[in-house]
C-alpha cells in the first residue's frame, strides 16, 4: 500500500497552523506546491503508473525531504 504523504498527515498536529499559512504566505503555498508535486510524481512511480529509474525515484524523495523540512521550519517559526 502506497502511504500518503501529504503535509496534514505528516504533521497532523500543526493543521491548524498550516491552514494559517496557507491563507498568509506566498512562500509557504509556493512550497507546499512543489511538495505535493514532488510527492504526487513520487506516488505514481511507486504505483507503476509513470516509469522511471531507481536514482531519478531517490532524487525525488531526497527533494521532498528537503521540501518537508523547509515547511516545517516554516511551520514551527509562525
Amino acid at each position: 500500500m502506497i502511504e500518503s504523504h501529504d503535509l496534514f498527515h505528516e504533521f497532523p498536529k500543526y493543521q491548524e497552523k498550516i491552514r494559517a499559512l496557507m491563507l498568509s504566505s506566498d512562500a509557504f503555498v509556493h512550497m507546499l506546491k512543489d511538495y505535493d508535486d514532488c510527492d504526487h510524481k513520487i506516488q505514481r512511480i511507486e504505483q507503476r503508473v509513470d516509469p522511471a529509474s531507481d536514482f531519478y525515484t531517490e532524487e525525488l524523495k531526497m527533494l521532498r525531504v528537503r521540501l518537508k523540512d523547509r515547511l516545517y521550519q516554516l511551520l514551527i517559526q509562525s
